[in-house]
């Protein structure tokens, strides 16, 4: 019953500690034994310790109940870590851009040139005749000439609209048609610089505001026609009746007899008149409707132009017409309405037409005569060789087109030489300025025309990666040619001996003496009479409105310049020298690029595959 002590000592406890020293001696004994196991277990290879072991036991993975899904923490962990990954490298910079003020930044300022074009296109809007839209954009001008055509009882609603010619207030037909096909030939090669300075929409409003008015002046209906309207307004050299020259009239004043002008044969107006139409229905393109209308009158117009009984020039014995816009032949109008016939149908009847060689021999195209490659509202020979050139550079149509469309592209070469200063076929002024007229008045129409074919002509070669031409034995590259252009416009502009920019409203220094009868007479509510308005045109004083954009008539020969109203040589702009200086401008731009639109102008044009030549005649002995 009593417990015994069979190892001996003492059964007392002591402190409540019941270690004794033989069970920690024990104790020592246990873990050096342990220490002696794991040491030989240290000591086998790892098939030996599964053998003594047993398989060794698995972690188990840890799971996330998140209530509709149960997923490893693991998984869950790298997914949330790739949820912030993805925040800070996608979601954060987003959330920044978005709250953070944005700075626009400026767009470059336009250069010299773009700005001077915007201000020369406010001048066709002070020109505009007719009832005028309320953006029109001229707070001087108003409501003009809405009795025209009055006297054309065949014309339903008459003569309303078109473009005054220049400081005066007759609508000359001949040269408005030239200025509607420069300014449309400008927007197909240049359409991409023209959307980039925001001024697309307002050349084709000026265009169409031309088209449609010369839609009005013969029977676009119709597909022959036997005469054409030529001119509204107008006045006879030395008359004191009434007229647009006798009197000093705002345009919305007028209050004399303005007669209608018809033409009962015109080649050389109706050929104008044709390119015109044709050159504008590319222009409209994506108006199929109105694109075609233009392309119906400009081929019932060339069909009267071609008439062989009606080859008497438009202003032949007339008046009104002959001592101010005299037309010196009507060969050149040929070539220059089949040349935009042929772009605007594609018909290869007016291709041949304006490479039969006969037109070129009437046209005296390749006599080299100086006064023939200078590019006016009377000579369109240059323009139209350079036009059917383009077809030779970018086309190549060959056989049977090939041997006149090469003379045309060495003509177009030699009349870029003639404008260089080193080959002295023209004389100079001592500031720079090219004397394409022989230093006679009004001499910047001639030289804008002229900068225009040069650069045009430049961006052709560029584009077809020439680098040059030849004249002679020297090669002239292409920046030889550009600095011609840009020398010749820079002096318009205002680099020249006076300091003057010839552009109204462009630089610091332009002329106030306008010879024109709306910016020389005050809208204030006063109308005054034929001979009132004299004492405007005779005044001193500045014009009170300022014609934005108008290239005045230019200096003498001798770089001299007279700001006097009365000087219609030195003060007075024109209709188609303004068109030419809209050409120049926008081929000199480099806002919306460099070059030209190298397909627009083919589009209506089908693929042409050169035709193999005829065999030689057979070898006889």
């Amino acid at each position: 019953m009593y417990s015994a002590n069979h190892w001996g000592g003492s059964l007392e406890i002591n402190g409540g500690d019941s270690t004794t020293e033989d069970d920690k001696s024990r104790n020592m004994d246990w873990d050096r034994a342990s220490v002696s196991h794991q040491r030989y277990q240290h000591n086998l290879d790892e098939t030996q310790q599964s053998w003594l072991l047993g398989p060794p036991e698995k972690k188990k993975k840890k799971y996330v109940d998140l209530g509709c899904v149960v997923c490893s923490r693991t998984a869950l962990k790298w997914t949330f870590w790739g949820f912030v990954v993805a925040f800070v490298v996608i979601a954060l910079p987003v959330i920044i851009a978005k709250t953070v003020p944005k700075h626009k930044h400026r767009p470059p300022p336009p250069d010299n040139y773009t700005a001077a074009l915007h201000k020369a296109l406010l001048f066709f809007n002070a020109q505009k005749s007719g009832k005028l839209p309320k953006n029109n954009g001229i707070s001087w001008r108003g409501n003009s000439g809405l009795q025209d055509g009055s006297d054309a009882t065949d014309v339903k609603g008459g003569l309303v609209g078109g473009y005054y010619d220049a400081g005066d207030n007759t609508k000359f037909h001949f040269p408005m048609s030239f200025a509607m096909t420069m300014l449309s030939w400008s927007v197909i090669e240049y359409e991409h610089k023209f959307r980039a300075i925001g001024e697309y929409d307002h050349m084709k409003d000026l265009i169409k505001w031309g088209t449609d008015y010369l839609l009005l002046t013969f029977n676009s209906s119709a597909t022959k026609i036997d005469k054409i309207y030529s001119q509204v307004g107008g006045s006879q050299n030395g008359s004191k009746t009434p007229d647009d020259h006798y009197c000093w009239q705002r345009p919305e004043d007028m209050d004399y007899t303005r007669k209608t002008q018809t033409a009962n044969s015109g080649p050389d107006l109706a050929g104008e008149m044709a390119a015109a139409l044709a050159s504008a229905s590319i222009v409209f393109r994506d108006n199929t409707a109105y694109s075609k209308k233009l392309v119906k009158g400009a081929e019932t117009l060339f069909k009267f132009a071609r008439d062989f009984g009606k080859r008497t020039s438009y202003c032949r014995g007339n008046p009104f017409i002959e001592p101010f816009y005299n037309s010196s032949g009507y060969f050149d109008e040929y070539m220059w309405g089949a040349a935009w016939l042929y772009y605007a149908t594609g018909n290869n009847t007016y291709f041949s037409l304006a490479t039969n060689p006969g037109l070129s021999k009437n046209s005296k195209a390749f006599y080299m005569i100086p006064d023939l490659s200078v590019l006016s509202w009377d000579n369109k020979l240059p323009a139209a060789m350079l036009l059917l050139t383009r077809i030779r550079m970018f086309l190549s149509p060959g056989y049977p087109y090939e041997d006149m469309l090469k003379s045309y592209h060495n003509v177009t070469g030699l009349t870029m030489c003639s404008y260089l200063q080193t080959f002295n076929v023209f004389n100079w002024t001592r500031g720079g300025l090219i004397q394409l007229n022989h230093g006679q008045g009004q001499p910047l129409q001639y030289v804008a025309n002229a900068a225009f074919l040069t650069s045009l002509y430049v961006d052709y070669m560029n584009a077809t990666g020439v680098p040059g031409m030849t004249c002679g034995p020297r090669f002239i590259t292409l920046n030889d040619l550009r600095k011609f252009a840009i020398s010749q416009i820079n002096y318009i502009l205002g680099a020249n001996p006076m300091s003057m920019s010839y552009v109204v409203g462009h630089g610091s220094k332009y002329p106030k003496h306008v010879h024109h009868r709306g910016a020389s007479i005050p809208k204030n509510n006063v109308k005054y009479s034929c001979t009132g308005g004299w004492r405007w045109r005779d005044a001193k004083n500045p014009n009170p409105n300022i014609i934005t954009g108008a290239m005045v008539g230019g200096p003498d020969k001798f770089d001299k310049f007279k700001d006097v109203r009365t000087n219609y040589s030195y003060t007075e702009p024109t209709l188609a020298g303004n068109a030419g200086l809209v050409a120049a401008l926008v081929s000199l731009t480099s806002s919306g690029g460099h070059g030209i639109d190298k397909n627009t102008i083919f589009s209506a044009v089908p693929p042409m595959y050169p035709v193999s030549p005829p065999p030689p005649p057979p070898w006889k002995p």
